[in-house]
């Protein structure tokens, strides 16, 4: 983990062992909540970084409610979505409309990754978040809002192309439920919320609608193979992650 002071779920997600005897090289991939809180300090550490590219997953609407700090003179490709609904985010909606329990949280969180993989706004990032990630002479970040879902399943996306093993897969996508600090953190998200909703949010209804669980990945992948075949298939004939670019991402991401 690196320290950072207002960066939530930021870290560092490669130095894993891949697939032909080859390991992810540590400082190429990173993935993080949105920066909009991000102190002096934290731009300072991101500049430190080198950062070649940072891939926003989170919709126009997101981006005008919280926009992104950048270092000072950062030069890095941002990619970006410019498909908006007009809509609030439907994490936002659920929030303010539902009966906010751990069951009602799970339900959403479940049937939310059941899409994720195939909106449009999705399919086009992610596409050219791999484009950039087989070009960029750097690492690359990707975030969304909280820097869990949309982030985490790109995160293991990442992951199983390059030949992750799949318990290391999951148990990468579970370190947010320690990086974020939940237990600590509920009381002044369900204060946040009340404020925004005007709705009293229980403990472990916050708990467990901030926090992933390994079902909850096991969703998006099933999604996609019932749809493709296979996540190989997914990033070759939906992402275009053709041979050539895996190669080429292998090349550049090895330790």
């Amino acid at each position: 983990m690196h320290r950072v002071d207002a960066l939530d779920n930021f870290r560092d997600y490669g130095d894993y062992a891949a697939s032909a005897g080859r390991h992810i090289a540590p400082g190429r991939l990173f993935r993080s909540g949105h920066q909009a809180r991000a102190s002096a300090a934290d731009l300072e550490r991101l500049g430190a970084l080198g950062i070649a590219a940072v891939v926003d997953l989170r919709r126009p609407s997101e981006r005008r409610d919280q926009p992104s700090r950048r270092p000072p003179g950062f030069a890095g490709a941002v990619i970006e979505s410019d498909h908006d609904d007009g809509g609030e985010a439907p994490h936002m909606t659920f929030l303010r409309t539902a009966d906010l329990t751990p069951e009602s949280g799970r339900r959403f969180m479940t049937d939310t990754y059941g899409r994720l993989a195939f909106e449009p706004s999705h399919l086009d990032l992610f596409a050219r978040y791999f484009r950039i990630l087989g070009e960029a002479d750097g690492p690359v970040l990707i975030h969304c809002a909280a820097g869990k879902d949309r982030t985490g399943l790109l995160a293991a996306l990442t992951h199983h192309l390059l030949g992750v093993h799949p318990d290391d897969i999951v148990a990468d996508y579970l370190l947010t439920n320690t990086a974020v600090d939940l237990e600590v953190r509920a009381p002044a998200i369900a204060r946040q919320l009340e404020a925004h909703t005007g709705r009293a949010v229980a403990h472990d209804a916050v708990v467990a609608f901030l926090g992933v669980e390994a079902v909850y990945l096991d969703t998006a992948m099933a999604g996609i193979a019932e749809r493709y075949g296979s996540a190989d298939a997914y990033l070759e004939q939906a992402l275009g992650v053709d041979t050539a670019l895996r190669d080429r991402i292998g090349a550049r991401l090895a330790a």
